[in-house]
């Protein structure tokens, strides 16, 4: 008895002192009545893995295809061996700790429901619940590593019971069972999955919130198959409805979150708040960065006197990142970004970099062929499970400086070291927005607001998550190529001694062309014309004299007087 009343005080003082999340009004703020903003990251990959993220989404979607692939290859027990090591590497104490530092506040935990109970059809008893450890032990550890690093955990069910959409790949959705929507017993298993949770995290104050269904996507009555046309949404309330009540039953305490129809954003037919302390989510990817995009979510915020949150966004450029964050920033949104791993991308704060022996899996599953052995298959797969370790990953900096430092600093920053003399690669162009690190007219995708501007906004999608478009050579170099007369890059140079330089510039062009350099005031350092080098990869070099450089650091910039220059490095001597 006396152990339960020291624990009761240590919980109390706890909330006393730590910074428990609540609604006020049209906020959200701790216990103190302070506004708290949420910039966050959602661990998409790790508890659910989607095939874009994996590299397989031209023949495996969801994960449960990804996994019939895998075992395809190496067996069941091969594969229940692969997600081992997958999960145990997907997230730990260091990237927790990695995203503190880069300046995160809160963490949205993506859930798959089956590493916590059993699919209905698997359940010895019908209509029963069997709790598997997996998932509370992973959700424990992460809550931890939360806690210790003062963030926020919010809790996400992204893959609820039988699957709440047609776009399948986001909740697992296999179609050959009943979906969450068409069996009583997948909506009674969400409910007691939400209720165990909301028991076990009662007393947390790193819980952030409860955020319910993920992206439901489903035509109730509507024509649209992902439900953006829906009216009244009347089962999706309803279920939100019963899921809230079961959990304060046991949990008077934490934020309660809601998504609408159509991905998130179709909050058609609402009801009145059936809880005092909620908050709306919505989605946001490939439209404009203005006031027009966020009216719908403004409007709810206004109507309903509650909190509204951008619970999922990212998948754009450098320059779409610091755009949407000022603007959310004016509007007082909190936000979390998606997602933190994938293999072989540039949008993300890392990259899981992606293996030759890898490849030839997805070369075999994708157009068939001679099939690797088992040996091979499994080795390949356990090399990207290590790969996805923290010590393994590469830290997207330019992604992480656009989301934290640009938002309120419109200077530029070194992205390297850079040295006089000594060989400049094209490549490392400084950090900073468009217009002060470069310039390039092709830096987003914003084919939601308009379909005839989707584009890769880094036609190469290598290196960096910039406009500038970046690609890798034959020989494994990169280059930026793809450039327009008008464009520039801006490199900071620390110059050991004040005097005229010679550029050597290492160039490939199909025509005639011109590069110009000036310093960032404007001042005319020299201009040389190129000579057609017969390709896109034929590289040759040409000399630029007399480029005065003071001692200490120059910030110069290069600018292209033509189209269609591909420019690899510059040797300054």
């Amino acid at each position: 008895m006396k152990r339960a009343i020291l624990l009761s005080a240590f919980l109390l003082s706890q909330f006393g002192t730590s910074q428990l999340l609540k609604t006020q009004g049209q906020k959200i703020v701790n216990d103190k009545g302070e506004n708290v903003q949420l910039r966050g990251l959602g661990l998409g990959g790790w508890m659910l893995q989607e095939g874009y993220m994996l590299k397989t989404a031209d023949f495996a979607g969801p994960q449960y295809k990804i996994k019939e692939k895998i075992a395809e290859l190496i067996g069941e027990d091969g594969m229940n061996e692969f997600y081992k090591a997958y999960l145990k590497n997907g997230v730990t104490r260091q990237d927790i700790d990695f995203l503190k530092k880069a300046g995160f506040n809160s963490i949205r935990l993506p859930m798959h429901y089956n590493l916590y109970t059993l699919p209905i059809e698997k359940e010895p008893v019908k209509g029963q619940n069997t709790w598997l450890e997996e998932g509370f032990r992973m959700t424990d550890d992460l809550l931890k590593w939360c806690a210790d690093n003062k963030m926020y955990l919010i809790l996400d069910l992204h893959a609820a019971p039988g699957g709440q959409g047609n776009d399948v790949n986001i909740s697992d959705n296999d179609k050959s069972k009943p979906s969450l929507w068409e069996s009583d017993e997948n909506q009674k298993k969400t409910i007691a999955l939400w209720k165990k949770l909301a028991e076990r995290y009662k007393d947390e104050p790193w819980i952030g919130g409860y955020d319910l269904i993920n992206e439901p996507n489903i035509n109730f009555t509507g024509k649209n198959p992902n439900g953006t046309d829906e009216r009244s949404n009347a089962p999706l309330w309803k279920l939100q409805k019963e899921i809230t009540e079961a959990i304060r039953t046991v949990d008077k305490k934490h934020i309660i979150i809601l998504e609408g129809n159509g991905w998130g954003n179709n909050y058609n037919g609402l009801t009145p708040l059936w809880d005092d302390n909620m908050v709306f989510s919505f989605h946001k990817y490939w439209n404009n960065n203005d006031d027009a995009t966020l009216k719908f979510a403004l409007d709810l915020r206004e109507k309903h006197n509650a909190p509204i949150w951008l619970g999922e966004t990212g998948e754009n450029s450098n320059v779409w990142f610091t755009e949407l964050i000022l603007l959310l920033d004016r509007h007082n949104i909190g936000y979390a970004f998606w997602p933190m791993k994938k293999i072989d991308n540039i949008a993300g704060i890392t990259n899981v970099k992606i293996t030759p022996e890898y490849q030839k899996l997805l070369d075999y599953w994708k157009n068939g062929g001679e099939k690797p052995s088992k040996e091979f298959a499994e080795k390949a797969l356990m090399q990207i499970a290590d790969n996805y370790k923290f010590s393994n990953v590469e830290i997207k900096n330019d992604v992480i400086d656009a989301m934290f430092r640009q938002t309120t600093d419109g200077s530029t920053k070194p992205f390297k070291n850079l040295q006089a003399p000594g060989r400049i690669s094209a490549t490392d162009y400084d950090l900073g927005r468009m217009g002060a690190a470069y310039l390039d007219k092709d830096f987003v995708n914003l084919w939601v607001s308009d379909p005839a501007k989707r584009s890769e906004w880094n036609s190469g999608n290598q290196l960096r998550n910039d406009g500038v478009d970046i690609y890798k050579g034959k020989n494994n170099e990169y280059y930026v190529g793809k450039t327009e007369n008008g464009e520039w890059l801006q490199y900071t140079i620390n110059v050991k001694d004040g005097k005229p330089y010679t550029f050597n510039i290492n160039y490939a062009s199909n025509g005639p062309a011109k590069i110009r350099v000036e310093d960032t005031s404007g001042k005319h350092l020299g201009i040389i014309a190129l000579q057609p080098t017969g390709g896109n990869e034929i590289w040759k070099t040409a000399s630029l004299k007399g480029i005065n450089l003071k001692k200490g650091e120059n910030k110069i910039r290069i600018y292209f007087e033509n189209d269609g220059v591909n420019l690899r490095s510059f040797d300054i001597k």
